[in-house]
């Protein structure tokens, strides 16, 4: 069947889901979906309507098999995917670790009450690193689990950092330390603090006459993104924000390291190095979406993560076709 996907949102995710739907023949973008004015915005995909987010609440319910929810983690998704999910299929990339069973739990009601089916957490970390983290302490019982990050932007860091009064422009850096990495790659298990792990940088266009000392303070204190990591908040202008950071590259390192029950040491690694995180990310939320849209077709309801995904479900093949090229 094709699947008809709808876009909320046009940001750097949204840009990157319109474009990787076409590199998978059985979906279809039906529409884009934004809060800001319609008539400002210009898709790439010829024909496909531009409309108002309000369009999706309004009046009859769309025909769109799977919404795509490109927001921020701070302060969109909690609520944007609670309230869309109560009328369609949707799937979002909600990246705040320490909020999701909240997250879930709120969708999972919203969604199950009108019998439709959310993915939330969807992307590489929460996401495929999940999956590995899983995957590490099932066939590793007795372990310990390791996940470096970057080097790279922070896309939900940065939108955090975005948010604070005085800031124009942000961008977020994570960056593993070497020293750390190396050690735990050796299977000698270390024990180390969030610190010890990542340091993050953060360069600020900040506007006139705002005070930068609290915009530090404001970040380098921030729950969840910021407070337990040894944090740096450069202060540069819009040009060399422009010039030098431009991109959004990032990736990262799960590890899980332990004994077998012989005593033999194993160390299983999974990385990932993105040239664009957004297209990546995009990439693995469409993956996802046509898990969604199966899920619903069968009859089910309420939310899910991708623990609950049989990965034959993300694939557009058949399973004959998966045994043969895949097993």
């Amino acid at each position: 069947m094709t699947i008809k996907i709808g876009i909320l949102g046009y940001g750097n995710l949204g840009r990157g889901a319109e474009s990787a739907i076409a590199q998978n023949e059985d979906m279809e973008l039906v529409g884009v979906f934004t809060r800001r004015d319609p008539s400002t915005l210009t898709i790439a995909t010829q024909g496909v309507p531009v409309r108002s987010a309000n369009d999706l609440l309004e009046g009859e319910k769309l025909d769109i098999d799977v919404l795509v929810i490109c927001g921020g983690s701070a302060t969109d998704l909690p609520e944007m995917t609670l309230k869309y999910a109560a009328r369609y299929n949707v799937i979002d990339s909600f990246d705040t670790h320490a909020r999701v069973p909240e997250h879930f739990a709120n969708v999972d009601k919203a969604a199950g009450n009108n019998g439709n089916v959310a993915l939330i957490s969807a992307g590489w970390d929460p996401g495929l690193f999940s999956l590995n983290r899983l995957f590490g302490n099932c066939f590793i019982p007795q372990g310990k689990d390791y996940t470096f990050w970057g080097p790279g932007v922070g896309q939900g860091h940065s939108d955090a950092a975005r948010r604070i009064d005085g800031v124009l422009d942000a961008r977020q850096y994570t960056l593993p330390v070497e020293k750390a990495l190396d050690e735990v790659r050796s299977g000698s298990n270390p024990e180390l603090t969030t610190r010890q792990k990542h340091t993050r940088e953060v360069f600020v266009v900040a506007a006139e006459g705002a005070d930068r000392d609290e915009i530090t303070k404001q970040i380098v204190t921030m729950p969840n993104y910021f407070d337990e990591y040894d944090t740096t908040v450069h202060f540069i202008s819009q040009e060399e924000m422009d010039r030098d950071h431009s991109g959004l590259p990032h990736g990262g390192f799960v590890l899980r390291s332990g004994a077998m029950a012989s005593g033999a040491t194993s160390v299983i690694e999974y990385s990932l190095k993105l040239d664009s995180n957004p297209d990546f990310t995009s990439s693995v939320l469409l993956a996802y979406a046509r898990a969604v849209a199966r899920l619903n077709a069968e009859g089910q309801k309420g939310c899910r993560t991708v623990f609950d995904v049989a990965p034959a479900y993300l694939s557009p093949f058949d399973g004959d076709y998966l045994r043969s090229h895949f097993l």
